[in-house]
């Protein structure tokens, strides 16, 4: 299976959040962390989601989350959660495709296609910094603080 790799240039996107269209170019300059997650208001995205939240508010980063849902759940899972950052639409699965995200998935014996739940660190100059793919929504959050920590020194 390709992946996105550490230095490979992050894949443009253009998709809605309830605030309004963002692409890959608002965000230069900045540190981004981008996490794909299956299903707003499910027990392992609502447990990454609320981790996401409690884990990184002191650090200057801009995070993003995608996943297939509509606006209006989006900002139904926002509101009941309190989420500081943007939940982005991908009904289609583009951006989750381009980043490698959609795919193949096994779950009891079944083989279907699926979100691939997978976080993103995209330095300030657009570069993948860390790309970790099929995360389990618990302690993930800790490591990609670790790892965010070690990559800026």
């Amino acid at each position: 299976m390709k992946r996105l790799e550490i230095g490979d240039n992050a894949p443009k996107f253009e998709l809605e959040s309830v605030q309004g269209k963002h692409k890959l170019s608002d965000y230069a300059g900045k540190w981004l962390l981008i996490y794909f997650y299956p299903k707003d208001n499910t027990p392992g995205c609502t447990t990454e989601a609320c981790d996401f939240r409690d884990a990184l508010k002191d650090l200057d980063i801009e995070v993003l989350g995608v996943s297939p849902d509509s606006l209006k759940s989006h900002q139904n899972f926002s509101n009941k959660y309190s989420l500081p950052f943007t939940l982005l639409s991908d009904p289609d699965k583009e951006m989750a495709t381009t980043y490698y995200a959609y795919g193949e998935k096994k779950n009891y014996g079944k083989t279907y296609m699926g979100i691939i739940r997978s976080t993103f660190i995209i330095n300030p100059d657009g570069k993948i910094a860390e790309a970790m793919y099929n995360v389990r929504a618990k302690g993930h959050v800790e490591r990609v603080r670790k790892n965010l920590a070690e990559l800026r020194g």
